[in-house]
């Protein structure tokens, strides 16, 4: 019997791209006609009741950049520890089989001891101060899931990403853009000159959303039940990425950087060698590729 796959966050970026992979799954989001808000938990559990789905995947999450995140650690904090108990909650008590939780390598510290760091890292000191009340609700996520699997015995898992892009990324609103869609929106009405918040120093992986979609899909049709990151083994700084972005699209345009004490974490890099062990055959887009594809799609 065929799976029922419910996803929220299902019409976002990730969502998008998983809409290719799984049709006939039922993605929530603003514009779904049961869309409503997860961080209410009557309609979360009239959610599940309703549609008493085998799989969840939870990509649901308050967002935004950094500027926004340092104006409203509250609100982002508060959000998405509601939205995470709800759905997590009542998922288990509507007997969903497998729940695959979608979190970020900002929940990982700081400041590593190594780098890239693993999975046992995550532990090992706070998230960047520039975000943390988004990465502390994001890692509570982990801890609310192994505490499920712990207590109720279920086989729940996570997936910590890193960065993503997409041409389905918000291209209106700058104050929720991540660098990569704010670098392709400055680059595409630039007139010789971009300018990017930071002085271009930190390390950053960047991987395509339809990438993760393919790792989640992988997920649920292997039962995978171990968590794990999922992150490109491209690390590059800022100014990298804006050179290799330019000089793909076949641009000369001047990179003037503004408020050089706005970096963020210096590096955050992962290891994907856990991914690598279970899904030994799967490839990530390499940026080039990925950069250029998107900027061509959203020319258009």
């Amino acid at each position: 019997m065929k799976n029922k796959i419910l996803i929220t966050g299902g019409t976002g970026t990730v969502g998008k791209h998983l809409q290719k992979l799984i049709p006939g799954g039922i993605f929530l989001g603003r514009s779904h006609e049961h869309g409503g808000d997860l961080r209410d938990p009557g309609y979360v559990k009239w959610l599940m009741s309703s549609y008493t789905p085998d799989v969840v995947v939870h990509l649901a999450a308050k967002v935004g950049g950094i500027q926004e995140n340092i104006k409203k650690p509250a609100e982002f904090f508060d959000d998405n520890i509601l939205i995470n108990t709800n759905v997590l909650k009542y998922s288990h008590q509507y007997g969903v089989k497998q729940f695959i939780g979608v979190l970020s390598t900002c929940i990982y510290p700081d400041k590593a001891v190594k780098y890239p760091m693993t999975e046992e890292d995550l532990f090992l000191g706070p998230p960047t101060p520039t975000n943390f009340s988004y990465g502390y609700a994001k890692r509570a996520l982990a801890v609310q899931i192994d505490a499920y699997n712990q207590q109720y015995g279920t086989k729940y898992n996570y997936l910590i990403p890193c960065n993503l892009y997409s041409e389905f990324d918000n291209f209106s609103d700058e104050s929720k853009m991540h660098f990569i869609t704010a670098l392709l929106h400055k680059i595409k009405k630039s007139n010789g000159s971009i300018e990017l918040l930071g002085n271009g120093t930190p390390l950053r992986q960047f991987m395509h959303a339809n990438d993760l979609a393919r790792v989640i899909k992988e997920v649920i049709d292997k039962e995978i039940t171990e968590s794990f990151n999922v992150a490109t083994y491209e690390n590059y700084s800022i100014d990298e990425m804006a050179k290799i972005a330019l000089k793909e699209l076949g641009l000369d345009l001047k990179i003037i950087y503004t408020n050089p004490n706005l970096n963020g974490q210096f590096r955050k890099d992962v290891s994907s060698e856990k991914l690598k062990s279970l899904l030994p055959k799967f490839e990530f887009t390499p940026f080039k590729q990925g950069i250029k594809t998107v900027y061509d799609k959203i020319s258009k």
